[in-house]
């Protein structure tokens, strides 16, 4: 086996979950990241831990959605019990083609988030992490080599994230006390938001592998201004293109985008939550280089800002603060390697992608 594979399965297993002795542990991999799945099952095993695998399938989980009447979908509940009774979910994703679930309404798509959400809700109480297998079928959306590829995740992923978490507390004790945030790129992004109360939290791989942001929740109601999304996204096995939102009181008034617009109007309508932003995020993993249509490592890239539509996470709004609940959370980013800062309560703390605490600055 890769040696990067097993190390991979270390910081998965023994970094972002801490399994141990008697955890019940969810494994979830597609076919594709079959060796990181077998690595992580092996590690579990050495912890004395119990484990239930699934193999997932893009095929499958397309037929069926082209396959139910929207009025029949609802809740899992098998899927439900597996999470109730989890102490650690490890999700390892990878794909064969990226495009599978392309042709499935996507009304459908975003009924079954909903009518989910309560699974999804008890995952974020469990120790989870999400990462990413290099697997042929993304480094084709990447346009790169399998072999690239590969060293490109396992760059990003097997890192010394101790001394990331040091590098990014930097930002953390900037952002954590403020009251507003403004995110200024070219003539097409202006927007501010109040943040004030809402923690702000360091991700160094224990949530998603890679790590490699710092982030919070804005106000619901606070947000204001227009924000063009340079970045494409996937969504719905669908790509996304030059998303505009225009924000009024928190609330989207006005969208639109260059491809797939059907698919934003659809995330927008999921529920009230949806037309709101969850999440503001701010990218610092420098070994995330470059755009690879993969929002777990795109989010992270440095240079970048991201902000999610839906759902807030629990530990980014505060006591007494309103979270943003929704059965949606929808990244999409914004480059700020040029022509572009961040101001925090009227300070300048990041220009054109350097942030004040780095070599290079330019107030």
């Amino acid at each position: 086996m890769d040696p990067r594979v097993r190390k991979h399965a270390e910081t998965l297993v023994d970094h972002s979950t801490n399994v141990g002795p008697d955890d019940e542990v969810l494994v979830r991999g597609h076919p594709a990241a079959e060796d990181l799945v077998v690595a992580v099952a092996e590690l579990c095993g050495d912890r004395g831990a119990n484990i239930s695998v699934r193999l997932t399938s893009s095929r499958a989980s397309r037929a069926y959605r082209r396959a139910i009447d929207v009025d029949d979908i609802s809740r899992s509940e098998v899927s439900l019990a597996s999470v109730r009774e989890a102490d650690v979910s490890i999700g390892i994703r990878a794909a064969t083609n990226t495009f599978e679930t392309s042709d499935v309404p996507p009304e459908k798509s975003t009924e079954l988030a909903a009518a989910n959400k309560e699974i999804q809700d008890l995952m974020m109480e469990k120790r989870w992490v999400g990462t990413q297998y290099p697997a042929p079928a993304n480094a084709q959306d990447a346009e790169m080599s399998t072999d690239a590829y590969e060293s490109f995740v396992w760059n990003a992923v097997n890192k010394d994230w101790e001394a990331v978490r040091r590098h990014q507390q930097q930002m953390v004790e900037i952002l954590d006390p403020a009251s507003e945030v403004r995110i200024v790129s070219g003539d097409t992004t202006d927007v501010r938001m109040s943040v004030d109360g809402n923690p702000t939290q360091n991700d160094y791989a224990e949530h998603n592998l890679p790590g490699g942001e710092v982030f919070t929740a804005p106000i619901p109601d606070s947000v204001e201004g227009e924000v063009l999304f340079d970045k494409p996204l996937m969504a719905q096995g669908r790509e996304v293109r030059d998303v505009r939102l225009r924000f009024e009181d928190g609330e989207v008034v006005d969208h639109a985008a260059a491809k797939n617009e059907d698919v934003l109007t659809a995330v927008l309508n999921t529920d009230a939550g949806a037309s709101r932003l969850g999440e503001l995020g701010i990218g610092m993993n420098r070994d995330i280089d470059r755009f690879t249509y993969n929002m777990l490592f795109d989010e992270k890239m440095g240079d970048t800002v991201h902000m999610a539509l839906g759902r807030a996470y629990d530990d980014t709004v505060g006591d007494g603060n309103e979270g943003n609940d929704s059965a949606m959370h929808m990244d999409m980013i914004v480059d700020m390697s040029e022509d572009s800062y961040i101001e925090v309560d009227g300070e300048v703390v990041q220009r054109d992608g350097t942030f004040v605490f780095e070599d290079g600055f330019e107030a």
